[in-house]
């Protein structure tokens, strides 16, 4: 479903931004105000300042540093990643919040709740959690204070359903 909705973003701009939320965790805040010099290429990380001023480093996958790039080789704004069409500061939530919206519906997600910014954070999250990363790492990577707050990523989800219930008919094979 991501990749159908990102590919419905034509704007390198916004395309970029989404990519990065969902392929870091990241709230569209601290991804709207990402500057060039958050990115430490060489070790692939991402030095983000979340909420609190809090400093946290996230990894950051090869292609989407590799996309970053090109996007930078695109437009060459100074300080900004993700620059508004002004050039002037970087692009405004509201902005790109419409962009997803409208990249939803043709995409032929229109499903209520409709998926926001935050939906793709939240579906890092849930990724991560299904392929086995620890919730304290996860709640590293999100930046989040409390473990409390992490822990609404655990819901079950289909593919985890389907392990679940493939671990109980192992465990309780001849009973």
């Amino acid at each position: 479903m991501v990749r159908r909705i990102l590919a419905e973003i034509k704007n390198p701009i916004h395309r970029g931004c989404f990519q990065l939320i969902y392929a870091c965790g990241l709230r569209i805040s601290e991804a709207v105000h990402l500057e060039i010099k958050a990115i430490d290429g060489v070790n692939k990380r991402l030095r983000i300042i979340g909420k609190g001023n809090r400093e946290r480093l996230v990894p950051i996958p090869t292609p989407v540093l590799q996309d970053l790039r090109r996007l930078w080789c695109q437009h060459r704004h100074p300080r900004w990643i993700f620059p508004n069409r002004q050039r002037t500061k970087p692009v405004h939530p509201k902005v790109l919040s419409r962009s997803l919206a409208d990249a939803v519906i043709r995409a032929g997600e229109d499903q209520h709740p409709r998926p926001t910014p935050h939906t793709l954070r939240h579906s890092y999250a849930t990724r991560l959690l299904e392929h086995g990363v620890d919730i304290r790492v996860v709640q590293m990577l999100l930046g989040h204070a409390n473990i409390s707050t992490t822990t609404r990523y655990t819901h079950l989800t289909e593919p985890t359903r389907a392990s679940l219930g493939h671990l109980l008919d192992k465990i309780m094979a001849g009973l």
